[in-house]
């Protein structure tokens, strides 16, 4: 189930807008790490319970591709999965729909690396984090 989706919900609120309306873009990724977030809690553990088995999964790249709007107090829904996972990175894809529209108005990745809070360095995906990223999202209650 490695490949299995998630999806997140979001209101545009006024502060995530320009000048001109227009969500902001850079707002994009805190989305895109709401959507990580809901994507781990789909499948039982949080970012946070990562970190208290001494795992670190920093954003290392990240790439964007807008190809519509997205506007104050719209709906849109984040869908996520992984694409990727290798020794000791992994890649998330994303998909923004518009729910106002029903476009998809934003496509991207972003690329984490495993890192040790001692080291500050890579390190190869523990045993516990692949039974993890590997578990099937309907099989787990959601973590609230």
């Amino acid at each position: 189930m490695l490949h299995a989706a998630s999806e997140e919900r979001i209101r545009v609120r006024y502060g995530e807008t320009d000048q001109m309306g227009h969500a902001y873009y850079a707002n994009y990724l805190y989305w895109f790490e709401q959507a990580r977030g809901a994507w781990c809690r789909d499948r039982g553990f949080t970012y946070k319970s990562l970190e208290d088995q001494g795992v670190l999964l920093p954003v290392v790249e990240a790439h964007l591709r807008y190809k519509g709007e997205v506007q104050y107090d719209d709906w849109i829904s984040v869908r996520i999965w992984t694409s990727e996972v290798k020794r000791s990175a992994m890649r998330f894809d994303y998909e923004i729909v518009n729910e106002t529209s029903g476009k998809v108005v934003t496509e991207g990745y972003t690329w984490h690396v495993v890192m040790s809070p001692e080291t500050r360095s890579a390190v190869s995906i523990p045993p516990f984090m692949r039974e993890l990223l590997e578990r099937d999202p309907s099989s787990f209650e959601r973590v609230p």
